[in-house]
């Protein structure tokens, strides 16, 4: 079945229908889904989600977007609550200079706090880069980091830099993205990239694949993701589903 490694169903764009949609999963193919905080309010939600579903799972982490909340006594807080049985990562963190604000150092801080809490409590990482990549790659392969495992979320760099970040035991998170037709150098990613490497994903509700591009994405859209993966590397759709379903039960440690 597909397991999808990326969603945030705690989102508000899922308020009307979110009981609705997530009881339709398995019946579509989709096996397992973890679900991704950002905010500090999205841990809890996130928490709840998945005691109330059995095929939901959590990352909790703050998105660069929101870590001038952050100070000492809230990554303590935030610790505690990664110890959750059903939270498989420590995620999503990372790197956005796409906008002036948060401040870079003030990003690399808590980048490299919640990186060294994920090796506190031996759980992988889920990493937003976004216009970053000079400073995700000195984090990430600088010797303090070494035995951080994790994933590239909506991998949008370059087959160079996929190159390091193997040398680290990374995979590569890929979705809708792939499927747009100015997705030259992410193809060109996924053509270089093994299969072993790679996870399906979509960021629901954001970046839902062509041809619903500009819509609310869902898990159901990822067979559309599967496709267009198959035709890159020449294999059938069954196979990506079943290799990337592998692929993330190992790093996130969730039988199948």
């Amino acid at each position: 079945m597909i397991f999808e490694t990326h969603a945030h169903y705690d989102d508000e764009a899922y308020d009307n229908d979110r009981e609705e949609l997530l009881a339709s999963m398995k019946k579509n193919g989709i096996g397992h889904i973890i679900n991704v905080c950002a905010t500090f309010d999205s841990v809890e939600k996130s928490i709840a989600l998945t005691q109330k579903y059995d095929l939901m799972y959590s990352a909790i982490g703050i998105h660069p977007d929101d870590i001038e909340q952050f100070d000492d006594d809230k990554l303590g807080w935030l610790e505690e609550r990664a110890k959750d049985e059903k939270c498989v990562a420590v995620g999503e963190i990372g790197l956005d200079y796409h906008y002036p604000e948060p401040g870079r150092e003030l990003q690399k801080e808590w980048f490299e706090k919640q990186l060294f809490m994920a090796k506190r409590l031996d759980k992988p990482v889920i990493i937003h880069s976004r216009d970053a990549a000079e400073d995700t790659m000195k984090i990430l392969l600088s010797k303090p980091m070494e035995g951080i495992r994790g994933v590239m979320h909506c991998y949008s760099y370059s087959v160079e830099t996929a190159k390091e970040l193997m040398k680290r035991d990374f995979m590569f998170g890929i979705g809708g993205v792939v499927t747009f037709k100015n997705a030259r150098k992410l193809v060109e990613a996924v053509e270089y990239l093994p299969m072993d490497r790679l996870l399906l994903e979509t960021d629901s509700p954001y970046l839902a694949p062509t041809p619903h591009r500009g819509e609310r994405n869902s898990s159901l859209y990822i067979p559309l993701i599967a496709e267009k993966i198959a035709e890159i590397k020449g294999i059938t759709a069954k196979e990506v589903i079943a290799v990337t379903e592998e692929n993330a039960s190992k790093l996130f440690g969730v039988a199948l």
